[in-house]
């Protein structure tokens, strides 16, 4: 499943920006078909626009009914009455996701044979100072069985004794759900660290949900600013 929004605060209309020839969305759907790891892949937009180009291509999209504020509950709409057990979510600005990373993220299921993962999600390590204080960034700590303790915009763990030798790690947000994970997380109210993080995974972690990272060396672009489409067609030629 791949939510796209139109409208977004710091890049209007960003999924629908050229990128050597083909909508950002459009080149993503592509990129998460070309993996062949989904049975369906379906983008889930709220957008007329959106919809219309992706089926124009010959994708698949389902139009969503109500106003959402964030991706799993546009996601968890479209699932509701779908036969399925594992969700994966990719985020329509990325036109750069790889197949290696989410098979990871799939073999994590897998390997689940209690049923301990509620979900799993990508984390990148970075070394970047400006990136690790930078509040666009989201940061990640871990346990030592790689479940995720907390995710938020500053710096964790706060670097107080530098002598420490602390990886810091960037959340990728991309997901894969247990289906009762993700309409569980639909039907709860937001609590207040998701509020004042503006983080929706944080809802689940206050909720209980146990979420497994799963590291990944792949960078990729997220088309989040005009800049960041620059890169992305340099980085496409």
């Amino acid at each position: 499943m791949i939510p796209a929004r139109y409208a977004a605060s710091r890049f209007p209309a960003k999924l629908m920006q050229d990128l050597s020839g083909k909508p950002v969305i459009l080149r993503t759907y592509e990129a998460t078909v070309k993996t062949q790891l989904f049975d369906e892949v379906y983008v889930v937009t709220d957008s007329d626009i959106i919809y219309k180009t992706v089926a124009a291509s010959g994708g698949k999209a389902i139009m969503s009914v109500k106003e959402h504020d964030c991706g799993s509950d546009r996601i968890a709409e479209a699932v509701i009455d779908m036969d399925v057990d594992i969700i994966v979510n990719v985020q329509g600005d990325e036109p750069f996701t790889d197949e290696k990373s989410l098979r990871k993220l799939i073999q994590t299921f897998k390997e689940d044979d209690e049923k301990r993962v509620d979900l799993a999600s990508l984390m990148v390590h970075i070394t970047d100072e400006d990136e690790i204080n930078n509040p666009n960034t989201v940061k990640v700590i871990i346990d030592k069985f790689d479940f995720a303790l907390y995710f938020s915009r500053s710096p964790i763990p706060y670097p107080r004794d530098k002598s420490v030798d602390v990886k810091y790690y960037k959340h990728k947000g991309i997901y894969a759900f247990r289906k009762e994970a993700l309409l569980d997380f639909y039907r709860l109210p937001m609590l207040t660290l998701e509020a004042s993080e503006k983080l929706e995974q944080l809802r689940y972690l206050e909720y209980g949900k146990r979420i497994k990272m799963v590291e990944t060396n792949v960078q990729g672009i997220e088309i989040d600013t005009p800049e960041d489409l620059k890169r992305a067609q340099q980085q496409w030629k």
